[in-house]
């Protein structure tokens, strides 16, 4: 038996019918192979379409909204909720949370999560259940720890009596007092870990004991109930951290000074991981950072974000940008290359300003193309804005130069 295929007008090709089916059966092969290549290139960007998305939402013309969310008090961090609600997280005599489902444009009444101890920092989002983690110790450390969690966002709360912290190799079970929101690994064979920065407080909080401080992380592999301490970060007398994962799996630390005897004190640290949080190198003193106000012989607990613009590394940093004695002047800085360089930054908070959290919005949400900043003022501000207002109103810093792309 014999077919035609009409291959064009002016020519016609006659197959038997064996030499037909084969040719189906090619093309259908050719078909499915070409289907699955483009999964396969497709499927990094496909899985983190959830919680990375476009540059575009965070550009346009400039906007900056700040507003008294606590009064008195101490202690701030930042969370956005996987359907973007932000939380302001705050308290020293008892934590408290504030949520915000329209962006941070409004936020609703104070909701208590624990009734007495310290806000300890580290406020985690599970991005694969949604849970929401709040660390509170009792007290300066060393103290009680507790683990409160949060199934709805943050409208309820419940404490979690079996967590498990292990110690890292010098037997150190570190505290979580006071270091930035923590993070959900998006990259890498350990997509899904929970990280957030931690401490080693050493016997007390005392000059004395500052040089046996270190800042390290923890990190959990299921969900927050046990938890692994890393490895010390590469320097002594530090604390009060935050962490990023950049878009090819490294996590970015940058640390707070505690002891003057560092050299350039004054300065952050930086440092990286490639192993998702278990051991941190690459140790380097960001020249371009302050670490609280410059005549002090130690820091200021700072914030962290990276932007969640899929395949860029815009990172947002925040702390005291002042040579008074004073904590004051609470500014941002932003970086395009994964905190190699810090081109410019934009006062935030001009006066009374202290320990400070960020975070970003979330694709698709009410939050997205928002950047937040909490800063201790009064008792806690919190400010929204887009990486145009820092762009076109900031300051060149002389480190770097802010790329085409983000004006």
């Amino acid at each position: 038996m014999k077919k035609e295929l009409k291959i064009m007008k002016s020519t016609t090709v006659t197959l038997d019918l064996t030499n037909w089916a084969r040719l189906m059966q090619h093309i259908q092969i050719m078909k499915k192979t070409s289907l699955l290549l483009f999964v396969a290139l497709c499927a990094p960007v496909i899985a983190a379409d959830k919680f990375e998305g476009a540059l575009k939402p965070f550009l346009g013309e400039p906007e900056f909204e700040i507003q008294q969310v606590f009064k008195g008090g101490r202690f701030p961090n930042l969370a956005v909720a996987t359907d973007g609600t932000v939380l302001a997280v705050f308290g020293k005599d008892g934590v408290s949370v504030k949520r915000s489902e329209d962006g941070g444009k409004t936020w609703g009444e104070a909701i208590v999560i624990a009734k007495s101890g310290f806000m300890g920092g580290g406020v985690t989002v599970d991005e694969g259940t949604g849970d929401i983690l709040a660390f509170i110790e009792q007290h300066h450390p060393p103290a009680t720890l507790t683990v409160y969690r949060s199934k709805d966002h943050g409208k309820t709360w419940a404490a979690q009596s079996d967590t498990v912290i292990k110690p890292d190799s010098q037997g150190h079970v570190p505290s979580m007092h006071m270091n930035d929101h923590g993070i959900t690994l998006r990259h890498g064979d350990k997509k899904g870990r929970l990280v957030r920065p931690s401490r080693w407080y050493g016997k007390r909080n005392d000059r004395n004991e500052w040089p046996t401080h270190y800042t390290n992380s923890i990190f959990s592999d299921d969900g927050g109930q046990s938890w692994q301490a890393s490895e010390p970060f590469p320097e002594m007398g530090t604390g009060e951290a935050c962490i990023v994962e950049l878009s090819n799996g490294t996590l970015y630390y940058n640390s707070r000074v505690h002891w003057d005897k560092r050299p350039k004190f004054n300065r952050r640290r930086e440092a990286r991981s490639a192993d998702f949080g278990a051991t941190w190198t690459d140790f380097r003193i960001i020249e371009a950072l302050p670490d609280g106000q410059q005549n002090r012989s130690y820091g200021c607990m700072g914030g962290l974000t990276r932007l969640p613009v899929v395949g860029k590394d815009i990172l947002i940093f925040s702390n005291l940008d002042t040579p008074k004695p004073s904590r004051e002047q609470g500014t941002v800085w932003a970086s395009f290359d994964g905190g190699v360089t810090w081109p410019v930054k934009r006062l935030a908070n001009p006066g009374s300003s202290g320990y400070s959290s960020m975070n970003v919005g979330r694709p698709g949400t009410s939050s997205e193309g928002w950047i937040y900043f909490m800063p201790e003022a009064g008792g806690a501000k919190v400010a929204r804005f887009n990486l145009s207002w820092i762009v076109r109103g900031g300051e060149a810093t002389g480190d770097g130069k802010v790329p085409e792309w983000a004006k």
